[in-house]
């Protein structure tokens, strides 16, 4: 039996076909994940996506003492569901209360990761704690090519330790997705919002996350000023409860409910993101992305350096460059196109 710990959104959009792939050859697999009051989202996106799931555990918040005690109790938690199980071996992207556990248990941990620094060099001072506290755990650890061995080589792990795939995280769901026009149309319409004005999409940093270190301003500053710039519609993403998002931006739509957003992202006139897989999202659809992240990590620097994600630092950079790249599309198959999707090998990897 293969558990999967699932504990962020971008982990059910992930391994959604990988566990789709492992049953139709006949490996049993279980998923757990976790939410709380104001994270709804992985539970919600499970659900859209028809996988079936254990709730342990909740989301500790922003406050570091509550998520020490939230991952306390989901590791205990974990520990008291699995007791029973034939598990084989834990596949995840670095869920550091599954690692945990399982490391505990002796049980074989696979992690997949894509960001284990938030610096696009080697600074090791910016290391993500969920790094730190689950790559050196790996029985085998899978990487992006575009992150260099050596970065996982210096969590403690061999060569033959690490696999290596050829692909930007975000394909591995995207290949096969098809954007309906349609579905953009009734989500405007169903918010008030006319489809065929222009449309900027927004999606706030993941200031909650244990690795970024405050509430960065530019982005809701920046939407005070290119509010005025555009005859657009605004439309924003939230991560946590929609209604505090909403406050700060009163101009703006925010979504209330979980949808297929990827049509959004494919059909907008610009996207402005302060996290990573929306924004990679929208650079696969040739959408103009600007990053208002308060950091590049690997594959941050690999979509700018292709010239498919511009990088604002600033409430100046982020009002310049939404006027410069409002509408402008860019060649995103040259990149995208040139990436090898292998999933045959990376479930023959898993089964291993």
């Amino acid at each position: 039996m293969i558990w999967f710990d699932l504990v962020t959104p971008k982990s059910v959009m992930f391994f959604k076909n990988l566990i789709k792939m492992l049953e139709i050859k006949g490996k049993e697999v279980f998923v757990t994940a976790r939410e709380g009051a104001g994270y709804s989202e992985i539970v919600e996106l499970l659900r859209l996506h028809d996988i079936a799931f254990h709730t342990i555990g909740e989301f500790g918040g922003a406050r570091l003492e509550d998520k020490l005690k939230a991952s306390i109790d989901r590791q205990f938690a974990l520990m008291e569901f699995i007791r029973d199980k034939n598990v084989e071996k834990l596949v995840c992207l670095c869920s550091v209360d599954a690692n945990r556990v399982a490391f505990g248990l002796g049980i074989p941990i696979y992690n997949f990761y894509d960001i284990p620094l938030s610096d696009y060099v080697s600074d090791f001072k910016k290391a993500l704690p969920q790094a730190r506290l689950t790559l050196p755990l790996s029985t085998k650890a899978f990487r992006p090519y575009m992150v260099p061995c050596e970065i996982f080589e210096r969590f403690s792990l061999e060569k033959d330790q690490i696999f290596e795939y050829h692909f930007l995280d975000v394909l591995i769901w995207l290949a096969e997705f098809i954007p309906d026009r349609n579905y953009y149309d009734a989500v405007l319409r169903r918010y008030g919002l006319d489809p065929n004005r222009p449309t900027i999409v927004v999606r706030e940093e993941e200031y909650k996350a244990s690795y970024v270190m405050k509430k960065y301003p530019i982005l809701y500053e920046g939407l005070e000023i290119i509010k005025d710039k555009f005859d657009a519609n605004i439309i924003a993403i939230p991560r946590y409860e929609p209604e505090p998002l909403q406050e700060l931006l009163p101009f703006a739509t925010v979504l209330k409910e979980k949808m297929i957003v990827q049509h959004l992202l494919a059909f907008c006139h610009l996207f402005i993101g302060g996290g990573g897989t929306l924004n990679s999202e929208a650079c696969y659809f040739g959408t103009p992305t600007i990053s208002t992240r308060s950091f590049v990590s690997h594959y941050d620097k690999l979509l700018i350096d292709e010239g498919l994600m511009k990088k604002a630092d600033t409430v100046d950079e982020l009002v310049t460059l939404s006027i410069d790249n409002f509408g402008v599309r860019t060649d995103a198959d040259r990149v995208f196109g040139a990436m090898n999707l292998e999933l045959d090998k990376l479930v023959e990897e898993i089964i291993r």
